[in-house]
């Protein structure tokens, strides 16, 4: 898992040039054999325009939103891609230039308006963008292409083709949401986001969307909170990426990278700036750690603290005993840092040599087990309450009350990342479970599919010279009678390798086995989150 592997011809810069979308899917070539039992298709998002005319785009999280599907049916595979038509997106192919701000990058007002109309624009405040390139998830019937904002876009799973922009500040009171909702097998849909809550201070919601019911109303319109977790700086929120979910609980990681609302809020037309610039860190907090009853909507009292870190994804979260098992993908940092400082695409984009050294500076990857007790007792002071055998997390009360918590580590390796953590979601998510997969970055360049045994920490690797893999998707043989009987898919860009330069390749999710692989005949840039919608 830990072997250097050298990256000096840059095939990796390929993950970000823009494509052209297709008009209609093309047919990929396979070799192996495709399981019989596949059937179905892989939704996939992504940036996939770069610039517009002669203005780029700074930031990985800027181009503007691809999804890609790859369809399996009686061993054949096609790729299909379409541009999401966002207002972003619209506009910019109208007008010929960038229009929204996106993550980081700013857009500039339009040089043909007066100074009557920009100044008028500036009383409007920010327009937030729609820019949809993180993840693809389902509602009811419906499917969903989503960044971080309120706006997510529905879009036709099948055709790929945007029906429409849906704003969710009109159904729950959020200023935003996460792009990893967790959805039960019932199609329950939980998510969180920040909202301006008791006398002006901020706090997250949680909101729940519930399942289609058989008046097949659409289910957006019973979306409600559920609860409602503080925020530990009243004008501040943290940066909320994904959180935790299991039958009875809610977990929320309340980490020190805040995003300054006043800056958010002073419109940036007059001192141009972009989400980034509106991130900063509270050296001084670590990490608080919230946990809510999930049925009766209850906050529980007790506050989880532990020394600082980033997080973007949970691996999963299970209960135990009086216990809750957190198991995160964290990023620590000598100095405090966000990693999204190491995502400007002139870093990502740079030779092997200095990708490296920049990754030196950048906080350090590591997988960990955290271990809350949910009940404790005050004569306990300064005792270490985690009794589970498995684990060596500990959880310390302290005689001010709260429960310092120390990780298990489940994976590290020097500037190698376990991240974009699968696991057999639809019958081990928010349950004791054994094994996940994720994408193995190697100073942040994707370089190998890893699958981790959380329980023994032993790894299994996928890896090939030059090649560049995406998320792992884990998806369960019909009659799987182990958790991890099935397959992994995993879209690879190999540009150096022929006439065929990308593939959607497709392991034995026991042993990361080559299966089969599905070539097509064009590049495939980066992409971030998706799923295996089975036919």
């Amino acid at each position: 898992m830990y072997s250097q592997v050298e990256h000096p011809a840059g095939g990796y810069k390929k993950l970000f040039e823009t494509v052209e979308e297709l008009s209609s899917p093309v047919t990929a070539h396979v070799t192996g054999r495709i399981p019989t039992w596949l059937r179905g298709s892989l939704l996939r998002c992504g940036p996939g325009l770069f610039e517009v005319g002669a203005e780029p785009f700074y930031h990985l999280f800027d181009g503007q939103a691809l999804l890609h599907k790859f369809d399996f049916k009686e061993g054949h595979v096609t790729y299909h891609r379409r541009f999401v038509r966002t207002d972003a997106y619209v506009r910019a192919m109208t007008e010929k230039r960038i229009v929204i701000t996106e993550f980081g990058t700013y857009a500039y007002p339009d040089p043909c308006k007066n100074i009557f109309s920009r100044f008028f624009s500036y009383f409007k405040g920010v327009e937030v963008t729609d820019n949809a390139l993180v993840n693809v998830y389902p509602v009811g019937e419906d499917y969903y292409a989503c960044t971080e904002t309120n706006f997510i876009t529905k879009i036709n799973p099948d055709t790929l083709e945007t029906i429409k922009q849906v704003d969710l500040c009109k159904y729950v009171s959020v200023n935003g949401a996460t792009a990893h909702p967790h959805v039960e097998n019932d199609g329950t849909v939980y998510n969180i986001g920040n909202c301006f809550g008791k006398n002006f201070s901020l706090a997250y919601n949680i909101i729940r969307i519930p399942p289609l019911q058989a008046d097949k109303e659409d289910p957006m319109n019973k979306s409600e909170v559920v609860v409602q977790f503080p925020c530990s700086d009243r004008f501040k929120p943290s940066y909320v990426h994904s959180f935790g979910l299991t039958p009875n609980y809610i977990v929320f990681v309340e980490t020190p990278v805040k995003i300054n609302l006043l800056k958010f809020l002073s419109s940036w037309s007059l001192w141009g700036a972009n989400y980034m610039d509106c991130f900063e860190s509270n050296e001084t907090m670590g990490v608080w750690l919230h946990v809510a009853e999930k049925k009766k909507g209850r906050l529980l009292n007790i506050k989880y603290r532990t020394s600082a870190f980033n997080l973007f994804h949970h691996i999963n979260t299970f209960e135990d005993n009086g216990f809750l098992i957190v198991d995160l993908c964290t990023w620590k940092g000598w100095v405090f840092e966000f990693v999204y400082n190491y995502l400007y695409l002139a870093n990502l984009r740079a030779n092997w040599d200095e990708v490296k050294k920049q990754a030196e500076k950048a906080p350090q990857p590591e997988a960990r087990r955290y271990v809350l007790p949910l009940r404790f007792d005050k004569a306990d002071t300064g005792k270490n309450l985690v009794t589970l055998p498995y684990t060596t997390a500990t959880a310390t009360l302290r005689s001010d009350e709260t429960i310092w918590l120390e990780p298990e580590v489940i994976f590290s390796g020097p500037r190698h990342a376990f991240e974009f953590p699968q696991i057999n979601y639809k019958k081990y998510g928010g349950k004791p479970y054994t094994y996940t997969y994720g994408l193995g970055l190697n100073h942040f360049v994707p370089d190998r599919l890893c699958k981790l045994n959380v329980k023994t920490k032993e790894t299994w690797v996928w890896q090939e010279p030059d090649s560049y893999p995406s998320e792992p998707i884990f998806v369960s043989h019909p009659d799987a009678l182990e958790e991890d009987d099935g397959v992994v898919l995993s879209i690879v860009i190999s540009p150096g390798s022929g006439p065929k330069p990308a593939y959607l390749l497709i392991l034995n999710a026991k042993d990361m086995s080559e299966v089969a692989r599905a070539e097509v005949e064009v590049n495939i840039p980066v992409t971030f989150h998706g799923l295996f919608k089975r036919a």
